[in-house]
């Protein structure tokens, strides 16, 4: 069984409803285990969290912005995720490394392997065991979002082209990387979990 697995996908995809179905049916098999969020997740990354998704930092260089994301990153995973790990707990996050490559290295074209190289030193080599990526329409997901949410963060407000970047990045990743698990986002969150749980046990 993985032990470390990471939901993936564009705005408004649906990670953080699956994920939580994921957690619910796990919980009732009497699985522990840690769910958790990037960019946050403990204080100093949720901190961080705070300055890139504010609507107002529209000046964000994208070379800082990966920084500030692999800070964030380093952050949760010395203090939450390893520790989580070597107790056994099973650990289901919100977002990794391939969001860092897909929104900054694929779309904002700074480079996958600069991104890789600036994760690599962050993360220090430990990866999930498996990435569910949930795919979806960038038009689509941004309709979600703005029929979901009270207020839009930065990345809400990028332009329909960014997040159709974001998409592509992302498929390409995953053709990539045996490690993804491509899903459709658009099926009902009960068939993505019989869909999950098939590939989990």
């Amino acid at each position: 069984m993985k032990q470390w697995i990471v939901f993936e996908g564009g705005e408004g995809s649906g990670k953080t409803t699956l994920m939580s179905a994921l957690q619910r049916e796990l919980e009732a098999r009497g699985i522990d285990l840690l769910c958790t969020r990037e960019p946050g997740g403990v204080p100093i990354a949720e901190a961080i969290r705070r300055i890139i998704l504010a609507p107002e930092n529209t000046e964000l260089d994208p070379i800082a912005e990966a920084l500030l994301f692999a800070a964030s990153r380093r952050q949760h995973l010395v203090e939450r995720v390893l520790p989580a790990l070597e107790k056994g707990q099973m650990v289901l996050m919100d977002r990794f490394v391939d969001s860092s490559l897909a929104y900054q290295g694929y779309a904002r074209e700074i480079g996958l392997e600069e991104v890789r190289t600036i994760n690599a030193f962050a993360t220090q080599g430990h990866m999930p065991d498996i990435v569910f990526l949930l795919d979806i329409d960038p038009v689509k997901g941004l309709e979600r979002i703005n029929a979901n949410r009270d207020s839009l963060n930065r990345l809400d407000l990028e332009t329909l082209r960014f997040h159709e970047k974001v998409r592509e990045g992302y498929l390409y990743l995953a053709r990539n990387n045996p490690k993804i698990i491509v899903l459709d986002a658009t099926k009902g969150v009960e068939e993505l979990l019989k869909e999950v749980l098939e590939v989990l046990f």
